[in-house]
């Protein structure tokens, strides 16, 4: 198997050393810049598996790289900041980070969420062996289409670009449909961690969701927020 490709985007050297060190420890091919521009170059030639995106770099933040990245790729994005903002990890998970982390951090703990998110994103990508028609399981509500065996989702016949955590918390609700299921269920059911009080993970997650279904905030079709409870999708 080939090693996975690590790309670490900050321009403090003595930060992007340290990672690289830790993350070859653990047998990974690490691509190491210090800007935007040169990661957007690295990511079109390169197959890369995950990024740490610093927030706070020269030529653009790691919002705005992030942004660009999702519109082609899917690989899973963890962010750096020295900012403890609520917002600014709101921000971070809304336009499509997976997790986010904020300096100064232990680089094990780093390693640790680098292995749990390509270990969800390989779960979760399609299979690569043949499925036989009779093991497909599909879900159909009004128009929504989601594929678990071929992880695919459709919206009136057009394909949907979901990241692993978009298209989890959307099955988890198919799979639930009719049934209104809490922040707190969903974030354990998907990210397979200890809900924590006062944790957005989840609600910038479904805002992301709706934004790609075109959904309108107050009166979604699809996912529907029972204020004080959770989310459902209806039958």
């Amino acid at each position: 198997m080939e090693n996975e490709k690590i790309l670490i985007v900050d321009d403090e050297t003595e930060i992007a050393d340290l990672m690289e060190i830790y993350l070859k420890n653990e047998n990974y091919v690490v691509y190491k810049l210090d800007n935007g521009t040169d990661a957007l170059r690295c990511i079109e030639s390169t197959d890369i598996d995950l990024a740490l995106l610093d927030v706070m770099l020269p030529d653009m933040d790691g919002f705005r790289l992030c942004q660009i990245i999702r519109e082609k790729h899917y690989f899973p994005i963890i962010m750096l900041t020295a900012k403890v903002e609520d917002q600014d990890k709101i921000m971070g998970l809304a336009i499509g980070a997976d997790d986010y982390i904020t300096k100064p951090f232990n680089p094990l703990e780093v390693v640790a969420r680098i292995k749990t998110q390509l270990r969800r994103y390989q779960r979760y990508n399609p299979l690569s062996s043949p499925v036989r028609h009779e093991d497909m399981v599909e879900y159909n509500i009004r128009g929504l289409t989601i594929n678990k065996t071929a992880h695919k989702c459709f919206l009136a016949g057009q394909e949907l670009s979901l990241t692993p955590i978009e298209f989890n918390i959307l099955l988890y609700l198919c799979e639930h449909q009719g049934q209104v299921v809490s922040s707190e269920e969903l974030f354990e059911a998907v990210w397979k961690e200890k809900y924590l009080d006062q944790n957005n993970t989840v609600m910038a997650h479904i805002a992301r969701l709706r934004e790609k279904m075109k959904e309108t905030p107050r009166r979604p079709k699809y996912i529907k927020t029972i204020w004080g409870v959770g989310y459902t999708i209806g039958r």
